[in-house]
């Protein structure tokens, strides 16, 4: 009898984040599901990685998704994959990532902690599939497509170079217009940069940043982000050229 697979669950956005639950719960479907994920917010930390700082790492019996053995770290995306590594009892075969709060689609796949542990993965040679969503508050075509899809994924072969990357809009179902395959990143950002500042009596400043989302014809047919912006659910593929 063919063994199931280990698949290591993770993400940016926390290990008591509600994407991350319902990711390991669809995940027992397809494997032997364990979750290492940050303690806390990593969105946006890339492929970071802690260096020469204590992590502290812990079993973490209350997650949500009850008989999967899950423990958060005091580190990043990247930090996890690696970490798990070291303490699970064999080598993930998959690594899933997700469900991020919000899209990562088009330039800021570069900047996603979501991604960043994809490429920590590939980087192990571990094939993985980043989730994401266009927010947690409405899961509903996520839950509808999500087992699916990653049904139909890890049935085909991808390059060793590549990870599967899925946005889910956040509609009813219904409103729903499909589905597109073999999207690519846009050339650009869907959330566009907004930065206010903030000027104080004595000379200090201040400036923060946020996104401000495109609209629906700022990037061409055929990417990602055109695509969850005309209501699509995204999938595609995510290259590093380093290999």
């Amino acid at each position: 009898m063919k063994k199931a697979p280990i698949i290591l669950v993770t993400n940016d956005d926390g290990i008591e984040a509600p994407g991350i639950h319902r990711l390991a719960e669809m995940a027992r479907g397809f494997g032997r599901v364990y979750v290492v994920a940050p303690v806390s917010q990593c969105s946006a930390m890339s492929q970071r990685l802690t260096l020469k700082t204590e992590m502290e790492i812990r079993e973490r019996h209350d997650f949500a998704a009850d008989g999967i053995k899950a423990w958060s770290l005091a580190g990043t995306p990247a930090d996890c994959v690696k970490t798990a590594l070291r303490i699970l009892p064999e080598k993930p075969d998959l690594v899933f990532s997700g469900i991020n709060d919000g899209f990562n689609t088009g330039l800021d796949i570069a900047y996603s902690g979501t991604c960043g542990a994809c490429f920590e993965a590939l980087f192990n040679h571990i094939p993985a599939i980043a989730f994401s969503c266009e927010t947690c508050r409405d899961y509903a075509v996520t839950d509808r497509y999500m087992a699916e899809l990653t049904e139909k994924l890890l049935g085909q072969t991808i390059e060793r170079n590549a990870f599967w990357n899925l946005n889910f809009p956040s509609c009813d179902p219904a409103a729903l217009k499909g589905i597109l395959y073999g999207v690519r990143p846009a050339d650009l950002q869907l959330y566009s940069d907004h930065m206010p500042q903030k000027h104080y009596p004595d000379g200090r400043w201040t400036i923060s940043e946020s996104g401000i989302p495109v609209g629906p014809d700022a990037a061409p047919e055929g990417t990602d982000v055109h695509a969850v912006r005309n209501g699509y659910i995204s999938v595609g593929k995510v290259r590093t050229g380093l290999f």
